[in-house]
């Protein structure tokens, strides 16, 4: 993956080398991102309450991190806990009942 520059001056190299590596580290970040979401609805169109209870912390934790690290934006990041939320609230209530 790590493409060489040549002729090119060291600056441009380590900016270059640096932008892979960020782009590795966020591209991880937004892939257990949308894992745990993923997660989070199938969970809910089963409707198996327990394991939604279970795993909201979880993903909206994994967001907050996301969004802390830049790879999401602010906005983004509190859309997705909303919308989670209130559809995994819809499903505690329903389950309990």
């Amino acid at each position: 993956m790590a493409t060489v520059i040549k002729g090119t001056k060291r600056q441009a190299r380590k900016r270059h080398r640096q932008s892979l590596e960020r782009r590795m580290r966020n591209r991880s970040v937004r892939t257990r991102v949308r894992h745990q979401m993923r997660q989070m609805r199938e969970a809910i169109a089963a409707g198996d309450a327990d394991t939604v209870a279970g795993l909201l912390p979880q993903t909206l934790s994994v967001i907050d991190v996301a969004w802390r690290r830049g790879v999401l934006h602010r906005n983004t990041a509190s859309r997705y806990k909303s919308r989670l939320s209130r559809q995994a609230q819809a499903v505690l209530t329903a389950g309990g009942a």
